[in-house]
């Protein structure tokens, strides 16, 4: 039996986004701070006991006693149509978040609000609060809310520098499970650059961290933490036959989120290179079914199937699709590809205004041909519109 990768919380996609200026992103979401110790608390707020605690309890403590105000419960409305009685049916959901800001900004996973028609924030003290969305990224499973809170209710997250974790550092995650607020688990880190693949979207999200803390439905968007109780990640899912945390759960890694966030508060979405093709895999590569019209690789003279006019015995016409006219795609920049989420990869690593070498067979002969990247939502003709800028 297959190892089921299941998403801690799926709810269902979003509508309107608010437009927020950048300026108000938060400085930790652009510094990093380099110590390693462990977490201490001040005298002052150390809990009674904490001095009795041993000093493994006492870190873990530390951390939760830090980072605990930060996580926020997430509760969403969707209206879903019942099949039987052609009827709207209120269904809700339930997830994690965490704020990354004093002026209201919420980090969560985009499958969280999918698809939400409310959404509501509920802080530490018990206080909730009707969430707009700012932005979402479906292909990174990130998305950003504002809340209208006092400042001195959000406490912040720290951002930690997540190209500095290891396998076998200590973890903490913080979330609700089952809808249980501000649980805390441990463990460690399990591997790193582990690769995530969403089936309903067809790709995949990279540099993965894989830890081993437990992770429950509803623990989606909560923070993952180190031992000082700064954020290296967002958890957002689980390897599970059952549902239910088996050992092995997956974070978005914090310097991801720190790439992605500034973008989705400027602009609502994240602007990726854009090629316009849709392809489809073969034995021999990637055949090119489809080419935006207009888009840099129809441009550049890459070529799909051909529409052709015949004619019937009976002296009529019509038209047939000749698939043997597209090329098919071998190579980008060298690399040799056999899969889509290979091109995918090496096409979304680009920028808009760069210039991308494509090998195709056409004909039976290899041919190189170079493709100036636009920019868009995303990197494939079919996964979403087209970009503006």
């Amino acid at each position: 039996m297959r190892r089921v990768v299941a998403l801690c919380l799926m709810s269902a996609a979003v509508g309107g986004l608010l437009a927020f200026n950048a300026k108000h992103v938060s400085p930790l979401l652009s510094s990093l701070t380099g110590e390693s110790a462990s977490l201490k608390l001040p005298p002052e707020a150390e809990p009674p006991g904490f001095e009795k605690l041993t000093p493994d309890e006492r870190v873990n403590v530390a951390v939760y006693q830090s980072a605990n105000k930060s996580a926020v419960n997430i509760n969403t409305l969707n209206i879903e149509k019942d099949p039987l009685f052609l009827r709207a049916v209120p269904s809700s959901g339930q997830g994690s978040g965490t704020v990354i800001d004093q002026r209201g900004l919420i980090l969560t996973n985009y499958h969280v609000i999918e698809g939400a028609e409310e959404i509501q924030v509920t802080l530490f003290n018990g206080t909730g609060y009707d969430a707009k969305l700012v932005g979402l990224d479906p292909a990174t499973d990130v998305a950003v809310l504002k809340i209208d809170a006092p400042p001195e209710d959000l406490e912040a997250v720290v951002f930690a520098d997540s190209n500095q974790l290891l396998v076998g550092q200590r973890v903490f995650a913080i979330g609700n499970p089952f809808g249980l607020e501000r649980t805390l688990t441990t463990g460690i880190i399990s591997s790193l650059n582990r690769s995530l693949r969403d089936p309903r979207k067809g790709r995949t999200i990279k540099s993965i961290i894989q830890i081993d803390a437990s992770i429950n439905p509803g623990n989606s968007s909560g923070p993952l933490l180190d031992s000082q109780g700064r954020m290296i990640g967002m958890n957002t899912a689980i390897a599970s036959r059952t549902g239910e945390s088996a050992g092995v759960g997956f974070a978005i890694p914090a310097n991801t989120i720190r790439r992605i966030v500034p973008q989705l508060v400027e602009k609502g979405r994240v602007t990726r290179p854009f090629i316009g093709i849709r392809p489809f895999q073969t034995s021999k590569g990637l055949l090119i079914a489809a080419l935006a019209p207009g888009g840099p690789a129809a441009e550049a003279g890459l070529r799909g199937p051909q529409i052709v006019v015949r004619k019937t015995q009976w002296g009529r016409t019509y038209r047939a699709l000749n698939i043997s006219a597209a090329d098919i795609i071998v190579a980008v920049d060298g690399k040799k590809i056999t899969t889509v989420d290979d091109f995918l990869t090496i096409i979304d690593e680009g920028k808009p205004g760069q210039e991308v070498e494509i090998t195709v067979i056409r004909g039976g002969k290899t041919v190189d041909v170079p493709v100036k990247l636009a920019a868009g939502d995303e990197p494939l003709l079919g996964e979403s519109r087209r970009g503006g800028d």
